[in-house]
């Protein structure tokens, strides 16, 4: 009898934990869910504002509407370029020539960033050049570009690869020489290869600092991007935004502007997910 009630006893506590760390989780999903919900109401709180704005003085004509035309005109020649086909066009040339840029270009970052972090000889003969050429503004490399490679693809690739190239190598070999040197005994213990070293200590490690040069060298090709399609080009949203400046089509112009910001941000937003995946161990403070 005593037995039987024990039993019972504990099928109640057992039961009444699993009702309670339902109810927990349940209370977590739903702080998350609201924490996600504020996050994304303050964060569209200061566009609306500026937009309802911008609507009310170019409607009532404080400012010129040709030169500031109202959000209503800018997303009604949005809604005619999609239907011409005209945006789509545009913008599927401009985003295939920044990622050839950068994958050529933060490739080769990440490739002698982590040649030059790991090897001291390799920074001796490589890292006083690579320091030298990334003090010289891109603007004045530009005409050189045009002159040895034309106004085609290959010259806009090439400059895109050589803005992305400096970020991911900048902050690949910081990354690689803010590795505990400790690590670096444990491997030689382990009697770890060059490449093992690379692949299961260095870039691990590193991972923050390579994730950061990968956002700061996306934000860079979208620059160099811009200045290429503006110098000289017959194709994309830079030829666009220039081209409708040409004949003073303002709203065609912001168009080109929004796009890009679209397009950086939604690239930006995919590394920040990537480095919330890579980086779950890092105990950091979030504000």
């Amino acid at each position: 009898m005593k037995y039987a009630k024990t039993e019972r006893l504990q099928g109640f506590s057992l039961n009444r934990n699993k009702k309670t760390d339902a109810q927990q989780l349940a209370i977590r999903q739903g702080k998350i869910s609201s924490f996600k919900g504020r996050r994304l109401i303050m964060g569209s709180l200061l566009p609306v504002v500026v937009v309802a704005g911008w609507q009310w003085v170019s409607g009532t004509g404080i400012v010129n509407a040709q030169l500031f035309p109202p959000p209503s005109a800018i997303a009604a020649e949005f809604y005619q370029m999609i239907l011409s086909g005209e945006l789509f066009h545009h913008l599927e040339i401009s985003v295939l020539r920044a990622i050839f840029g950068f994958l050529l270009g933060g490739s080769l970052g990440l490739i002698v960033g982590l040649t030059v972090g790991m090897f001291r000889r390799a920074e001796e003969v490589i890292d006083p050049t690579v320091q030298m050429i990334r003090t010289v503004p891109l603007l004045a490399i530009t005409p050189l570009f045009i002159l040895w490679f034309g106004f085609g693809e290959l010259s806009k690739v090439l400059l895109i690869a050589l803005g992305a190239f400096f970020p991911l190598y900048v902050n690949t070999f910081l990354g690689v020489r803010n590795v505990d040197a400790k690590l670096f005994d444990v491997a030689r213990v382990l009697e770890f290869s060059r490449a093992k070293q690379m692949l299961h200590l260095v870039l691990p490690a590193a991972m923050p600092n390579v994730l950061l040069g990968l956002r700061l060298s996306i934000s860079v090709a979208w620059l160099v991007l811009v200045v290429a399609e503006l110098m000289g080009a017959d194709r994309g949203v830079g030829y666009l935004i220039q081209d409708a400046r040409s004949f003073m089509r303002t709203e065609v112009v912001f168009i080109g502007i929004l796009l890009f910001a679209v397009v950086g941000k939604l690239t930006d937003s995919l590394v920040r997910l990537l480095e919330k995946r890579l980086l779950k161990w890092q105990d950091s403070y979030k504000g």
